[in-house]
């Protein structure tokens, strides 16, 4: 299906892409400095409970999964410019259909089309419920 992207649109878009990618960046030296600083010693405390230590590890896993999850925005980043670059961007990965333009200002980083993207969360992402 023929790009229906205006060149503007797809600069702005990009531009877009490349302000954010900054930001998380930013976040994430930011965190990991922060998190350097504030050993898990000063987070759970001099005398240690079981309880003083349950946060501070809570605490812990917190910090590194919004690095994590922030990571993981930027390698989405990372491969939209890239689409961007080779003129694929726009274009579902999975259908070749065009990506709405609400889709890509709602979350410029996407790479299916809304149909697309709901099939693949159906078929790959978990799904939650009674563990026992």
């Amino acid at each position: 299906m023929p790009q229906t992207l205006t060149t503007e649109q797809r600069s702005e878009l990009a531009t877009r892409l490349r302000r954010r990618y900054r930001a998380l960046w930013t976040d994430i030296r930011k965190e990991l400095a922060r998190s350097d600083a504030e050993s898990y010693q000063a987070t759970a405390g001099e005398t240690q409970d079981f309880g003083d230590a349950a946060l501070a590890d809570l605490v812990v896993d917190i910090n590194l999964a919004d690095v994590h999850r922030d990571i993981v925005e930027m390698r989405e980043i990372e491969a939209a410019l890239g689409r961007v670059v080779d003129g694929s961007y726009g274009t579902c990965s999975d259908c070749g259909d065009e990506i709405g333009l609400a889709r890509l200002h709602a979350n410029p980083a996407a790479q299916r089309c809304e149909a697309c993207q709901r099939r693949y969360e159906r078929l790959h992402l978990p799904t939650v419920g009674p563990s026992l």
